[in-house]
């Protein structure tokens, strides 16, 4: 374990560390000059000379990235260029809607998605399959800022039954949370239904259906027990999915998370904040591998740590 967990850190620091060099060099090859959008339009040009040079952006781009990675190495995100203030705190705030968000969003695409899939497996090839699949794959192919309009205008603004955005409460949480469990739930009711016909082939399964055994038994205590293994890693990805900021989802309820941050950055190019919850997500997303990658054996005892 100790030497899984070594190799595995060892090469998640690579990761990294090549995500943010690729993550740089494309943030500055947008073609916009963020000391334009700070200094604004009627600014001479030896206001914007200072500013860059204030910025360290007069520097060549190796040497902007060497004083980057110095910081970075010991937990300096870097100051906003449009907020005046550190990342690292404006980041760090955002992190719990995001938290809340992520946690509510993964309960709905499970509650959605494994019931569907393991629905559909126990009934290939029939009517029921056909239509859990058909809606699973109109949830996954449903832009979600048109499912998110969709559900506020429905059960908020007709129904009344919940707010029409923003962020304190229960009632708050859960438009956008079912907003992303329906696309993710898509995803995991076709993982789940294929990873449940594949085991659902296996001798012992046979050999219990054989010795008269309820097929609901069958199906949960011997069948889902195997089947669930890949949905552990799809997990695992969606944690760093959903802590990097669901932009589109964040932005249509109010929700004041890392993605609406993110996006308030692009707009005004604050390279340190996009640098900074950049660098978060892809943390967050190597992390949730690693756990997932833990878990598995757990469930599945003849999965072995390599």
């Amino acid at each position: 374990m100790l030497a899984y967990l070594a190799r595995r850190l060892a090469a998640s620091l690579l990761i990294l560390l090549g995500i943010s060099v690729v993550t740089f060099g494309l943030t500055f090859m947008i073609p916009a000059d963020p000391v334009a959008m700070i200094a604004g339009r009627n600014s001479t040009a030896e206001v914007r000379a200072q500013i860059r040079h204030q910025l360290g952006l007069d520097r060549p781009l190796p040497a902007q990235y060497a004083s980057y990675l110095g910081r970075l190495v010991q937990g300096d995100l870097g100051r906003s260029y449009a907020r005046k203030s550190d990342v690292g705190p404006l980041i760090v705030s955002r992190l719990p809607p995001t938290l809340l968000l992520m946690l509510g969003a993964i309960v709905a695409e499970l509650l959605i998605g494994l019931p569907a899939g393991i629905y559909a497996a126990s009934r290939r090839g029939r009517t029921g399959d056909k239509v859990a699949m058909t809606l699973s794959f109109v949830s996954v192919s449903t832009p979600q800022f048109v499912l998110g309009l969709t559900l506020i205008y429905l059960f908020a603004y007709l129904l009344n039954w919940f707010p029409l955005g923003g962020y304190g409460s229960l009632s708050h949480l859960i438009l956008p949370a079912l907003t992303l469990g329906l696309a993710g739930g898509g995803w995991y009711s076709r993982m789940m239904r294929s990873s449940m016909i594949e085991v659902l082939r296996n001798d012992y399964i046979r050999t219990a259906r054989a010795k008269g055994m309820p097929e609901w038994r069958v199906i949960l205590g011997h069948g889902l027990r195997n089947a669930i293994v890949p949905i552990v890693a799809m997990v695992g990805l969606d944690v760093g999915i959903f802590m990097s900021g669901v932009v589109v989802v964040e932005n249509v309820y109010g929700w004041p998370g890392i993605g609406q941050l993110m996006w308030q950055a692009i707009q005004s190019l604050d390279i340190p904040i996009i640098m900074g919850v950049t660098t978060v997500a892809a943390c967050f997303i190597v992390l949730g591998n690693l756990v997932a990658d833990l878990a598995a054996p757990l469930i599945d005892p003849r999965i072995r740590l390599r």
